[in-house]
This record gives structure tokens, C-alpha cells and sequence, in this order.
């Protein structure tokens, strides 16, 4: 099931995975919200690097879904 959550008036893209008992949320847009970035995805993907290069695991164990954006493209 896809949904859209509302964080503070702002959308947030979100997949449910029954089979794990799952919710899973877009990055770029929580990203979005607690930074008010206006390029999210460049934001994280900097900070995603930073992260790997302290040592940080909790990145390299996140898989990358196909949410669909506001354009419609996944």
C-alpha cells in the first residue's frame, strides 16, 4: 500500500511492506522537511557520504524503493 503521510501541512511519500510489518518513508522528503532544503536530494546525498565516510552504518543498509514523486515519475 502507498500513502501519502502529512508531516507539519508537508507530504511525505510512504510504502507499507505487509509481508515485513513495515512502513518506509521517503528520505528526500523528511530531508525536505526538517532542513528546508530547497535541493533535498543533493542535501542527503552529501550527508549520505559524510556519513559513510565517518563510518556510519545505518546508510549502506537502506535500500532504495520507487516512489512515485508529485510528476508522476517514479
Amino acid at each position: 500500500m502507498k500513502d501519502i503521510k502529512l508531516f507539519e501541512e508537508k507530504k511525505v511519500r510512504s510504502q507499507w511492506d505487509a509481508e515485513k510489518e513495515r512502513w518506509y518513508f521517503s528520505i528526500t522528503d523528511v530531508v525536505a522537511i526538517l532542513t528546508d532544503s530547497p535541493n533535498p536530494k543533493n542535501y542527503w546525498k552529501v550527508l549520505k557520504h559524510r556519513l559513510l565516510k565517518e563510518g556510519n552504518e545505518s546508510v549502506t543498509n537502506c535500500n532504495q524503493l520507487k516512489l512515485q514523486s508529485s510528476d508522476g515519475k517514479y
